[in-house]
This record gives structure tokens, C-alpha cells and sequence, in this order.
């Protein structure tokens, strides 16, 4: 590559950037993403089926240990607590994720995280036979912990393995994961499965294979090799990882892209959370992350999914096929999340981001109306179910798996841990915020909840439109360069390919070593 007259020049090298979906590199992007976000999505709606069956079992607990039967109010309150604790233990794992990613690796991280998922599993699936609903809430909140981890390890860790024009397919292949995950849920809740008074206990525990699965196989493949080389100083073992899932010994140039980013990074350190927060130079990069995030979880996907069942009651489906509506949506949800890793790199992500939250907010919209009038139009409770098709499909092809796509793409390896940090954190606070709250929303509000999900999609879009670029097909510092304008920062560059940002024309010695690549 060479830079004349300031602007980047394409060069036969530039091929040495682009790669080839190898056998290892689908087979750890399936392992990783099987074993750690398919339990995310599996934990998302496992407890919505045999939520009759074990609100019967706080009850019977309670009237045991007491006498007296439990209140609606108490049982309410612990049913919140069931649903929120999941999201809110998310939050604690997003916390730790930029201390455990440096120290431990990104493979590592998702190797340790496997004992909160077996832990937590083990606990779940006796928790009817100890005669203890308290373990369920904790057990919840440990298995939340798991997903925040993995959650936001993942996308991280199949970033740094792909090449950039594989980089957006593969990052949203976690999110088609999730996405089985709460499909498998479903399936595996139906009544004649495992969605009954004897089942439900053994629903729960059946989270832990994957991490079994993942634990077993994932130590036979590489380490990212951007933290080897960047984080570890071990070139060779970076280089043998690189060949590896490349499917060529030619590697020079992303091993030189590397190097360059390593010298930068060793004058400049890494990133902290207070630091990120405080840098100019990546500060419309952090809000960016941080409204898309929010965006992400307010627009009320995951209250569809906490309480899909009851949504469809209340739309007039019959009680006895509300199941087998619910598994259809999540079939629906695959397909179109399947679609998006196919189209990502030929739309690009602002685009999916545009459809995907515009069909969320038309869908809320309609969805309001619908509601409203289906006591007194017969058709309107098909027109509901129709909306929440939609909506589901726009989450699936944008607002779901796009932002965390834009994390690993927004940031450079000396900031990426502390940005997932950030962007995890809130995606599981306004995920926690949504499951605590929608169902007092849902008895207060009625279907004019909805409205509110549809406000926050469209200031989502409007967002998206004015300020997000384009990232398809571009290196990490190519996506620096383009948000340098919008941050009011100076690009420059030298002929090494280091490049140093100047805030206003002038710049801290920390400014320019942590900005070059």
C-alpha cells in the first residue's frame, strides 16, 4: 500500500487483507458462537413457556414454609426478579470484560466463562427437587453473568480472527446463534416436551452442554492473533495462528499492520474505560456505540420475547396454539438474522441499520393500533401479529446484530476491550431496564407501551442517519480516519503508515502514539 498526495493509494498488497472462509476459521466461528451465544438467546426465552408451571412452584414453596398462600404483588415481584436478574447479571459480566480480555485472552476469557454456565446449569436443574425458588433468581443472575461475558467476547474475539472482507458475515454469526438459541428454547418448551410441571426443571439445566461442548474443543484452535502479537509481544505464535486460519504461510501483511499498530501501542498503552470516555478523538465512536446499544435494547425486543406468549393472548390467538405461533416467530427470527450475514457485506451496515430499526418503529406504531382496536375490529388481531413479524424481522436484519458488528469495526485494538466494556454494559443495563419494567408498563400503559419502543426507534434512525458512516469493506484505521472528521481531529499521516490524530491542529504525545496504527 502506498500513500500519495496524502490519500491512500490500492496496491496488489491490499489483497494480502482479504481472505477465504477456511474450514478452521468457520469451525471456531461455530464453536465460539454455539457454545457461548446460543446459551444468550437459549436464556432469553427458556423461562416463557413453563412460566405457569413454575410460578405453581413459588407458590407451593411459599404456602410450605409459611402457611399462607403468596399475594399477587409478592409473586409479581418475584417473577421481575426471575426475568430481571438474567440482564442484570449481564451487566456485572460486561464490567469485567476489558480486565479478563487482557489478561486472559479472548479465547481464554470464553474458556473461564464456561464454569458460570455449567455452575449455573447444575444449579437450575435441581432447584425443584432442593425445594429452593431462590436458586433460580441467583442462578439467573449467574447465567446473566455468562452472557454479558460472552456476549460481547465473542463479536470481539471473531473480529480480530477475520478478514476484513469477511469481518461483517462473520460478526453477525453470533447474533444467527442467539437467535437458535431462543428457538431451541421454544421448541424444547412446547407442553409435550418440555414446557410442563415435570420438564421445566430439566429445560433449565440443558444450558450447560454447550458450554461442555465449547470447553472440550475450543482449546484446539488459535488465539486472535492481534492479541498475541499486540497484547503478548509473541510474533511467531501470531504468525502460526494467522497461517493457519488464512490457509496460506503468506502473511506478511496483516503481520506488518500489526507490528505498526504494536509500536503505536506500546508508546501509548492501552485504553482504560475512563480514558475512552475522556479521548476527543473517539468520542462520537463511544456515543455512536452507546445509542445504538440503548437503541438496540429499548425498542423492546427482549420484552417481546420475556412475554411473547401473553402478547398473542391478549391479540386474540387462541390459548391452545399460542406455542406453536411463538416457535414460528422464532423460525422467522433465524431465517432473517440467516439473510443478514449473507447481505451485510453487500448492503453494507448503515443500511441494515436504517431498515432494521424503521421496520421496528412502523411495526410499533401499527402494533398500538392494532391493539387497541381488536376488541372491536375481528382482523385486528392478525394485523397484531403481523406487526410483531415485522418487528422481528427488523431486529433480525439490523437493530440485533449490527451494533456489536460496529464495536470490533469503530475502535483499534488499544481501545476495542474498554469500548465492549462500555457498549456490553449498556446493552445489558437497558435489557435489564426493559425486562424489570415492561410488565408494570404493559398493566399501566396497556398497548400504548408500544409507543414508546416506537419513539426510541425512531430517534435510533435519525441518529444512525446523520452521524454513523459506512464501514463495509474498510481497514480498522480507514473507519479512524473517516470519524476523524466528525471528532474535529486532524489525520496525519507519514510514510511508515503511522497515523497520528491532532486534536485542533495540535496533539499530547498520548494522543498521537494511541491513534496510529
Amino acid at each position: 500500500m502506498k500513500l500519495k498526495g496524502g490519500k491512500q493509494e490500492s496496491s496488489e498488497n491490499d489483497e494480502g487483507s482479504k481472505g477465504k472462509m477456511t474450514l478452521l476459521l468457520a469451525l471456531v466461528t461455530l464453536i465460539s458462537a454455539f457454545g457461548s451465544s446460543f446459551q444468550y438467546g437459549y436464556n432469553v426465552s427458556v423461562i416463557n413457556s413453563p412460566a405457569p408451571y413454575m410460578r405453581d412452584f413459588y407458590n407451593r414453596t411459599h404456602f410450605t414454609r409459611t402457611g399462607v398462600p403468596m399475594d399477587n404483588g409478592l409473586q409479581m415481584l418475584l417473577w421481575s426478579l426471575t426475568v430481571s436478574m438474567y440482564p442484570l447479571g449481564g451487566f456485572f459480566g460486561s464490567l469485567v470484560v476489558w480486565p479478563l480480555v487482557n489478561c486472559c485472552g479472548r479465547k481464554g476469557t470464553l474458556l473461564i466463562n464456561n464454569i458460570f454456565s455449567i455452575a449455573a446449569a447444575i444449579l437450575m436443574g435441581t432447584s425443584e427437587l432442593a425445594k429452593t425458588p431462590e436458586v433460580i433468581i441467583f442462578s439467573r443472575f449467574i447465567m446473566g453473568i455468562y452472557a454479558g461475558l460472552a456476549s460481547n467476547v465473542v463479536p470481539m474475539f471473531l473480529g480480530e480472527l477475520s478478514p476484513k472482507n469477511l469481518r461483517g458475515a462473520i460478526g453477525v454469526v453470533p447474533q444467527l446463534f442467539i437467535t437458535l438459541g431462543i428457538l431451541v428454547a421454544q421448541i424444547l418448551g412446547l407442553n409435550r416436551i418440555l414446557g410442563n410441571a415435570e420438564g421445566w426443571p430439566v429445560l433449565l439445566g440443558l444450558t450447560g452442554i454447550p458450554s461442555l461442548i465449547q470447553l472440550l474443543t475450543l482449546p484446539f484452535f488459535p488465539e486472535s492473533p492481534r492479541y498475541l502479537l499486540i497484547q503478548k509481544g509473541n510474533e511467531d505464535k501470531a504468525r502460526q495462528a494467522l497461517q493457519k486460519l488464512r490457509g496460506w504461510e503468506d502473511v506478511d501483511y496483516e503481520i506488518e499492520e500489526m507490528r505498526q499498530e504494536d509500536r503505536s501501542e506500546k508508546e501509548g498503552g492501552h485504553f482504560s474505560v475512563l480514558s475512552l470516555c475522556t479521548f476527543r478523538a473517539l468520542r462520537w465512536q463511544l456515543i455512536s456505540i452507546v445509542v445504538m446499544m440503548m437503541g438496540q435494547q429499548l425498542s423492546g425486543v427482549n420484552a417481546v420475547f420475556y412475554y411473547a406468549d401473553s402478547i398473542f393472548l391478549s391479540a386474540g390467538v387462541d390459548k391452545n396454539i399460542v406455542q406453536y405461533v411463538t416457535v414460528s416467530i422464532g423460525a422467522i427470527n433465524v431465517v432473517m438474522t440467516l439473510l443478514a450475514v449473507f447481505i451485510v457485506e453487500s448492503l453494507g451496515r448503515r443500511i441494515l441499520l436504517l431498515a432494521g430499526f424503521g421496520l421496528c418503529c412502523v411495526s410499533c406504531a401499527v402494533l398500538t393500533l392494532a391493539l387497541n382496536l381488536q376488541t372491536t375490529v375481528s382482523w385486528m388481531s392478525y394485523l397484531s401479529i403481523v406487526c410483531i413479524i415485522v418487528y422481528i424481522i427488523g431486529h433480525a436484519i439490523g437493530a440485533s446484530p449490527i451494533p456489536f458488528v460496529m464495536i470490533t469495526e469503530m475502535f483499534l485494538q488499544s481501545s476495542r476491550p474498554a469500548a465492549f466494556m462500555v457498549g456490553g454494559s449498556v446493552h445489558w443495563l437497558s435489557n435489564f431496564t426493559v425486562g424489570f419494567v415492561f410488565v408494570y408498563m404493559e398493566e399501566g400503559l396497556g398497548p400504548y407501551c408500544f409507543l414508546i419502543f416506537c419513539a426510541i426507534c425512531l430517534a435510533t434512525v435519525v441518529y444512525v442517519f446523520f452521524i454513523v458512516p459506512e464501514t463495509k469493506n474498510k481497514t480498522f484505521v480507514e473507519i479512524n480516519r473517516i470519524m476523524a472528521k466528525r471528532n474535529k481531529v486532524e489525520i496525519q499521516e507519514d510514510k511508515e503508515l503511522n497515523f497520528h490524530i491532532v486534536p485542533g491542529g495540535q496533539a499530547t504525545k498520548k494522543e498521537i502514539s494511541s491513534s496510529k496504527l
